[in-house]
């Protein structure tokens, strides 16, 4: 009789326990170790607790990597359509939300609390409370050091999770693994973050809440944009447009770069259609005073500091602003740029973009090219999704290539 393959999964977040049921399904002895008290504690707070975990809409532009074609390769092997069966298989019903696919029961505990169920049903044997330090590779597979005790498989998927959101259990312990084992990392920086942004005047903007485009420039050059609704806060931007193009910017001060962010307040009008509505507002309440110029238009903290910057006294006759004055509160409006000095921590991120480089694993088996039975799945590696369920659409992917891959391989 066939001796079963004897799998070990480090990491319990959505790849390692996909993953580890895929492994177990195809016949395979699988023991899953969590570092955390329990599994799938990071799913808790996915999608604000709703858990969105995957999207209709699939480009290779909702994955970023340092190579670029791997996450799309990965995600066309088990595409959306896939986990969408998937999920359905286990018992999770989608509600569709204009393509960004969650369960019907609006509750990320149902997500987590499936997959722990099917850990149960496929037979894998689950450690909590384990801290993996290292994996060392022997004549007849692999030894799993841990804190107080160690573990012996044939096969290793290392599914630590990255450095975001660190009290759920993904605190970065991954990537030295990675590299005791000869792994280079590409470097891994918040991402899916807030900006922090120079310039006293933002906590008297703070709390405001805009429709407009966000454009990042390193060094000058445009590196990324997004347009939506945008959140001013005391220490610069937040929501999701600049969750989108965080992952430059961490990237581009990681570098060293110069990194701007511009800001457009009115994106639906060109810069010379809102000048031309600019006079004619003017033109239509001469005896308006400035201070109420914009009122019904912008928020008035947001105008109150449009004016100040374009030493406009609020008392002045809307009917006497000069061509100079209201070229310059267009420019305001449509370009209106700041230095962005940081982020906000790993604590604050959603995710982490770097990771294990790919271009060290097989994309097709995610198994890794300098070590023969080691395999990878999930945030470690280094691709990062856009907002709208692409990173667990990645991590769900990845951990079924990698769990098929090591469960099957001879």
């Amino acid at each position: 009789m066939k001796k079963k393959n004897r799998i070990a999964v480090i990491g319990g977040g959505v790849s390692g326990m996909t993953a580890a049921v895929t492994a177990a399904e195809q016949g395979a002895d699988v023991l899953l170790l969590e570092q955390k008290e329990m599994t799938g504690k990071k799913i808790l707070v996915t999608g604000n607790g709703r858990c969105n975990y995957t999207n209709r809409v699939q480009t290779p532009q909702c994955y970023r990597s340092d190579d670029p074609e791997f996450p799309w390769k990965v995600m066309q092997k088990f595409p959306a359509e896939k986990i969408l069966e998937l999920f359905q298989e286990m018992g999770i019903y989608p509600k569709d939300r204009n393509g960004y696919i969650y369960p019907n029961s609006d509750q990320a505990s149902s997500v987590a609390e499936t997959l722990q169920e099917e850990l149960e049903r496929t037979g894998v044997e689950v450690h909590t409370g384990v801290r993996c330090l290292e994996i060392r590779r022997e004549k007849n597979g692999f030894k799993i050091c841990a804190e107080g005790k160690s573990f012996q498989a044939d096969r290793v998927i290392l599914c630590a999770g990255s450095k975001a959101a660190p009290v759920t259990g993904s605190d970065g312990s991954g990537y030295d693994i990675a590299k005791k084992m000869g792994h280079s990392l590409i470097p891994v920086l918040p991402a899916l973050v807030q900006l922090r942004c120079s310039g006293k005047f933002f906590k008297n903007i703070a709390g405001v809440r805009v429709n407009g485009k966000i454009i990042l420039y390193t060094d000058g050059a445009e590196a990324a944009s997004d347009t939506g609704e945008l959140q001013l806060a005391a220490y610069g931007l937040s929501g999701i447009p600049v969750f989108q193009v965080s992952r430059y910017a961490s990237r581009g001060l990681y570098e060293g770069k110069k990194v701007e962010a511009m800001i457009d307040f009115m994106p639906e009008l060109s810069t010379e259609k809102m000048l031309d509505f600019l006079r004619k507002r003017a033109r239509n309440r001469p005896e308006k005073t400035a201070e109420h110029f914009l009122t019904g238009l912008f928020h008035k903290k947001l105008s109150g500091l449009w004016l100040k910057f374009a030493r406009i006294p609020k008392e002045k006759r809307v009917g006497t602003l000069t061509e100079e004055e209201l070229r310059h509160l267009t420019w305001l409006i449509k370009e209106f740029k700041v230095q962005v000095t940081g982020t906000n921590s790993f604590e604050q991120a959603q995710i982490c973009c770097g990771g294990v480089d790919t271009r060290q694993i097989h994309a097709d088996t995610m198994e890794s090219r300098l070590v023969p039975g080691l395999y990878f799945a999930g945030e470690i590696v280094d691709v990062d999704g856009i907002c709208g369920g692409y990173n667990i659409s990645f991590a769900v992917a990845s951990g079924v290539l990698a769990g098929k891959s090591a469960a099957t391989k001879e």
